[in-house]
C-alpha cells in the first residue's frame, strides 16, 4: 500500500486546480486501452481512426502512449504538478515537459517500463532532444484528442470542483476526498492511500496537494515533482449516455430539454456549464430554467460572481421518482 501523507497544515492549504495536460494524458490512455467504460464508449469509437494513424506516424507516440496506458508508475515528465490553479494553461504545463535532459527522460521511462504489464517498444529512445519529442507527442494529443471538446470538458471540471468544494465546506477534507473514489482512501488522521502497490509513500509538505479532475474514464494518478503533488482522480459526470433506445418518464412530463436540465443539475452548475455540457444555446438554457424557477423545480443562488442552479427538494423528488430512464420494449 502506497500513502499520500500530510504535514499538519498540508490540508489547510491544499486546493483544486484544472490541468489541460492531465486531461489530454487521460484521453491518450484511454484511446489506447480496448474495452472502454460504456460513458466513453462512443467517444472512444470516433477517435479511434485519427488514433492509430497517429501512432503509425510517430515513433516517440507509438513508444510513449502504450507504455503510459499499461504502466502502474507514470514517468515523471508526462505529469507535472499544475501550478497555476484554475488559469492553468497547456503551454505552460508542456513547458515543464521541455525540461527534462536526455538522461532524465531515459531514466523516467526505464521505472516506467520496469512497472509495465506489457512488452514496451523503447527503441525511441535512442534519439535526442526527447523531452521535446513527448512535449510535441502531447500537444499533438491535446490537439487531436482534447482542444475540440475543451469548452465542454472544462465545464465538468468546473462543476466537479464546485461539488467538491460544497461538500469541503460542509464536511471538511476527508469527507471531500473519500467521494473522488468509489473505495475509501483515507489513512489514520494523515494520510490517503494512493495505490495498493508498495511503492515508497509521498510526503506533502506545507504547498499542500493539489487535487485535479479528469474526464476520460475512471483512472487517478500521482504528479509529482517535490514539493509539489498533485492527485488526479475522475470527475462526476464526464462521460456520454449509451445510445440505448429507452422511455424517459421525466422527459415525457418535462420536455427533453428541461428533463436534460434537470438531470444535470443533481451537480449545480451555472447556466454557461449546462449550456456547454448539453450543447445547447445559453438562450435555451436560460429558458428552461426560468420554466423549471416558476414550477420550484430548481433555485439558484450567488456563488462568487457566479449564479449558480441547484435542484430543490421538489426536484431533488422528481428525479428520484422519474429520473432513471428504462429500456424501451417497443424499439
Amino acid at each position: 500500500m502506497t500513502l499520500v501523507r500530510l504535514s499538519s497544515t498540508a490540508l489547510s492549504r491544499s486546493r483544486f486546480a484544472v490541468s489541460p495536460l492531465t486531461e489530454t494524458l487521460g484521453s491518450v490512455m484511454a484511446l489506447e486501452r480496448s474495452g472502454p467504460g460504456a460513458w466513453i464508449a462512443r467517444w472512444h469509437a470516433e477517435h479511434q481512426d485519427a488514433f492509430r494513424r497517429w501512432l503509425r506516424r510517430d515513433e516517440v507516440a507509438a513508444g510513449l502512449i502504450p507504455l503510459v496506458a499499461a504502466t502502474k508508475w507514470l514517468p515523471d515528465l508526462v505529469a507535472p504538478p499544475p501550478t497555476d490553479g484554475m488559469q492553468t494553461r497547456v503551454q505552460d504545463e508542456l513547458g515543464e515537459v521541455r525540461r527534462f535532459t536526455d538522461a532524465e527522460v531515459r531514466e523516467a521511462i526505464a521505472q516506467s517500463v520496469a512497472a509495465s504489464w506489457k512488452p514496451q517498444d523503447t527503441s525511441w529512445l535512442r534519439l535526442t532532444g526527447l523531452a521535446a519529442r513527448v512535449a510535441t507527442v502531447l500537444e499533438e494529443g491535446w490537439e487531436l484528442f482534447v482542444a475540440p471538446d475543451w469548452a465542454r470538458r472544462r465545464s465538468v471540471l468546473e462543476r466537479d470542483i464546485m461539488y467538491r468544494a460544497g461538500l469541503l465546506a460542509a464536511y471538511g477534507w476527508k469527507h471531500a476526498v473519500e467521494t473522488m473514489t468509489r473505495n475509501p482512501t483515507w489513512v489514520g488522521e494523515d494520510a490517503i492511500r494512493f495505490s495498493n502497490q508498495h511503492w515508497p509513500d509521498r510526503e506533502v509538505g506545507d504547498e499542500g496537494l493539489v487535487f485535479v479532475p479528469h474526464t476520460a474514464g475512471g483512472g487517478r494518478w500521482l504528479c509529482e515533482r517535490p514539493p509539489s503533488f498533485a492527485l488526479v482522480y475522475p470527475a462526476r459526470g464526464a462521460g456520454d449516455q449509451p445510445e440505448t433506445p429507452v422511455y424517459d418518464a421525466l422527459a415525457t412530463l418535462l420536455g427533453a430539454g428541461r428533463a436534460k436540465v434537470v438531470r444535470e443539475l443533481t451537480t449545480p452548475a451555472t447556466s454557461s456549464q449546462l449550456a456547454q455540457v448539453l450543447d445547447v444555446s445559453l438562450g435555451t438554457v436560460s429558458a428552461h430554467l426560468s420554466v423549471l424557477r416558476e414550477a420550484d423545480v430548481v433555485t439558484r443562488a450567488k456563488l462568487g460572481r457566479n449564479v449558480v442552479y441547484r435542484l430543490t427538494e421538489r426536484g431533488g423528488e422528481l428525479v428520484s421518482l422519474l429520473g432513471s430512464p428504462v429500456p424501451d420494449r417497443e424499439a
